[in-house]
């Protein structure tokens, strides 16, 4: 085998390894941005719920601290109720 043809060989083999290695590399750190914005959705998620836990106790608290001060009727929804 002739120099240049080695060379040509070797040089394509080099350019081969290092395209295949960075094609892993830029899937390897798509997938971790990609993973980051999962744990972020995860943690966005749990904030949410917990000011909506809150909201709730809270709006629970006050409907608890309403029914004290106002007399409430209770309300018939079943037939017959007069509602037509």
């Amino acid at each position: 085998m002739s120099r240049a043809a080695k060379a040509t060989l070797i040089a394509s083999l080099a350019l081969t390894t290092l395209t295949i290695w960075a094609v892993h590399y830029q899937q390897d750190q798509e997938h971790e941005t990609m993973y980051k914005g999962v744990i972020r959705d995860d943690e966005r998620r749990k904030q949410k719920m917990m000011q909506r836990q809150a909201e709730l106790e809270e709006s629970q608290r006050k409907r608890q601290l309403y029914e004290r001060v106002q007399a409430v009727a209770p309300t018939d929804t079943g037939e017959g109720a007069g509602i037509s």
